[in-house]
């Protein structure tokens, strides 16, 4: 601007940038909004997974306490599938061997169309030789 009024580039046309700092404002505007919904979609992320690994080192701790107690890969596993359940998740798989017990868990993370998904964990539980002596009879 002068002082007589608006402005004049050099071919004498008027310049109308009135109000653009205004869409440079909400330009910047949205890009914060896109990267907080990211950041916040990626702590959910983080925050599900860490959910379903203790889920899951909860359940194979369950199946490895039937396998210390002599019950069996049948009590094992639904041993780990209750357990999973009380910490809202689902058993995927449960595989016993001898002494170890291997479980996946899956837990729903919520989320708007695909963004949401299942998130996984997986956790392996290994009876020590030592228990089996002394547990087995209470």
């Amino acid at each position: 601007m002068t002082r007589d009024g608006p402005r004049e580039s050099e071919d004498g046309d008027e310049r109308g940038e009135r109000g653009s700092i205004a869409v440079v404002l909400m330009a910047v505007v949205v890009l914060a909004a896109v990267l907080a919904l990211g950041a916040a979609r990626l702590g959910g992320a983080l925050v599900a997974r860490a959910r379903a690994d203790a889920a899951a080192d909860a359940a194979a701790l369950a199946a490895a306490d039937m396998l210390a107690l002599g019950r069996g890969e049948g009590a094992a596993g639904a041993a780990a599938a209750e357990t999973a359940a009380t910490n809202d998740a689902r058993l995927v798989r449960c595989r016993c061997a001898g002494r170890v017990a291997t479980v996946e868990v899956e837990i729903t993370v919520a989320g708007i169309g695909r963004l949401g998904g299942p998130a996984r964990g997986t956790a392996r539980a290994e009876v020590r030789p030592e228990c089996l002596l002394g547990c087995a009879d209470p």
